[in-house]
């Protein structure tokens, strides 16, 4: 248990993660949370921010992150996508462990039921959600010429609008690398925030719903 809380912190530190890990180093982690069910932990946003404000200070090479990162997510969507298709429902059926919670995959499906194929685009500014789409897409069947065109924009949109908030921040912002700690902090907050309003308006519905039924006497 201990080497997994020191595991947790390290990838905590992103300041050091980015410099110990470098190019090669993101781009596993990238793939990682993106590709395999156990990276639902891993820092996909605020990793990308920082490693935009790495490049602004010219430690790494913004057009290397671009490539190399946009390409290990799309990579990465592909093996979950895979991973679905293969595994198929009974993938829902996985006994919860340290690095498998099943109520994510369960998340994940209630979002690709709600929103379709535009799941695999939007759930990329999702933490967790992210990693269990393209599972999910692949337990539902979406043919994968289809989903590598979704994957690929999402890919795309996320990578880049991520790495460039980061990349603009450190060119026009002096010292915001002296507080990097905040601008995280913020980007996790605009990530996790759909999942917010979307959980509030589902239990808003609920209540609605509820009331109704007992003014009419069903409850």
């Amino acid at each position: 248990m201990q080497t997994v809380i020191d595991l947790f912190h390290r990838f905590s530190d992103l300041n050091t993660l980015v410099r110990t890990a470098g190019l090669f180093g993101l781009t596993a982690i990238i793939f990682s949370e993106t590709g395999l069910l156990f990276g639902f932990f891993l820092p996909g946003d605020s990793l990308l921010v920082s490693a935009g404000l790495f490049a602004a200070t010219g430690d790494l090479k913004i057009y290397e992150l671009v490539l190399f990162l946009t390409l290990a997510a799309i990579c990465g969507n592909s093996l979950g996508y895979f991973i679905g298709r293969s595994t198929g429902p009974r993938i829902f059926n996985r006994e919860n462990s340290l690095f498998f919670n099943k109520k994510h995959a369960i998340r994940a499906q209630e979002f690709y039921e709600k929103h379709g194929r535009m799941t695999i685009i939007l759930a990329q500014f999702m933490p967790i959600i992210r990693t269990f789409s393209p599972v999910v897409a692949g337990v539902g069947g979406m043919k994968f010429p289809i989903f590598f065109r979704y994957n690929a924009i999402g890919a795309v949109v996320w990578v880049w609008s991520m790495l460039g908030i980061g990349y603009f921040l450190g060119n026009y912002i002096p010292g915001v690398d002296k507080h990097i700690e905040i601008v995280v902090a913020i980007v996790i907050f605009i990530s996790i925030l759909p999942g917010i309003v979307g959980s509030y308006r589902a239990r808003r519905r609920a209540r609605v719903t509820r009331g109704a039924a007992v003014e009419s006497g069903e409850i």
